[in-house]
């Protein structure tokens, strides 16, 4: 007899869907304004972290770790005590440093602090009126995110992050030729996430991200949208019997994302192979659009050292991979 899902369990799962759905009737401009070319902040998208990377960027049922904030903000509610994070990235568009921590309570639920800083490296030198270089302007993007998420019953989790987006060029030395400017402003993302009553464990998990205030520039009276995005997914997860391996585990997952409102969504799908948890083995697929910076095929390996977690993930298409770079990731991990 199959198992019935319970009254809450179908709201939240309903839940789930609605939140992928939001995206279709959130207004927007028209499919030619909304392109990638007229939005502002586009560093949101770049991804965080050497796992999600690993899985083909498939992340919306993924939980149990603080990466969950720069996915599905859902995912860092099953966080048992702790973890601090550092995700470095180095691709063509410059050199992305990441810091998340974490903190939960069995009471109060999880919380996490984070920064992002994307360090674009083209360094624009400032010259004097005898045209010699007295200092240089440091383009940067930077995110401050604060991330709350509990789990509500046993099967379901729900997370809020709270976005502070800046751009900004600030000045080493002397810039009298080039004024520093900074633009400054908000978004939210919401994640909810649901483990279902199947034989083999599956969760669904969908997200809206970088839903906020359009971005203007300090000398300039236009503004941009934020590059907001809806992703749904599912994961599960299979035990191989011991007959077979020791202590081995492997999962799959598959998302769909989409701008908003959702026309023409995008799969990703990734896999992971797991040995007693403790060594990662992971690939994935990223369908872009051809303007992805990370588009294409991923690989990606991890490792557990006691409360040490390290991960590495190679991205092998995509506009770096096109100019000679092809991103790689490396997250390290502390559990408390």
């Amino acid at each position: 007899m199959r198992p019935r899902l319970s009254r809450s369990l179908r709201f939240a799962a309903g839940g789930i869907i609605a939140t992928a759905m939001i995206g279709v009737i959130i207004p927007t401009r028209t499919a030619a304004q909304a392109a990638m070319a007229d939005q502002a902040a586009l560093f949101l998208l770049l991804p965080i972290s050497a796992r999600g990377v690993g899985m083909g960027q498939s992340m919306m049922a993924s939980n149990g770790s603080g990466d969950g904030v720069w996915w599905n903000p859902a995912g860092i509610a099953t966080v048992r005590r702790g973890d601090a994070a550092l995700h470095h990235s180095q691709s063509v568009v410059g050199t992305s440093e990441a810091l998340t921590v974490t903190a939960a309570s069995s009471l109060l639920g999880v919380a996490a602090l984070s920064a992002n800083i994307l360090d674009f490296g083209g360094d624009i030198p400032a010259v004097d009126n005898q045209g010699n270089v007295v200092g240089k302007i440091l383009p940067r993007n930077i995110a401050l995110v604060g991330t709350y998420a509990r789990s509500i019953g046993r099967r379901v989790r729900a997370g809020l992050s709270y976005k502070l987006v800046q751009f900004r060029f600030d000045c080493e030395g002397l810039c009298p030729s080039l004024p520093t400017t900074q633009s400054s402003t908000s978004a939210v993302d919401f994640g909810g996430q649901v483990d279902l009553p199947t034989a083999i464990p599956v969760t669904l998990g969908a997200a809206i991200r970088n839903v906020g205030v359009r971005l203007r520039a300090s000398d300039s009276e236009e503004s941009d949208p934020l590059p907001t995005r809806v992703q749904i997914g599912a994961s599960a997860r299979y035990t191989i019997p011991k007959e077979y391996a020791d202590n081995a585990e492997v999962r799959i997952s598959a998302d769909l994302i989409d701008e908003t409102p959702v026309r023409h969504p995008l799969p990703r799908v990734g896999g992971e192979f797991a040995w007693e948890q403790r060594a990662f083995l992971r690939a994935g697929y990223v369908f872009s659009t051809g303007t992805s910076e990370s588009g294409g095929p991923t690989l990606g390996i991890g490792f557990v050292a006691r409360r040490l977690v390290i991960d590495f993930a190679r991205v092998f298409s995509g506009l770096s991979a096109d100019a000679g770079q092809a991103p790689t990731y490396l997250s390290l991990r502390v559990t408390f």
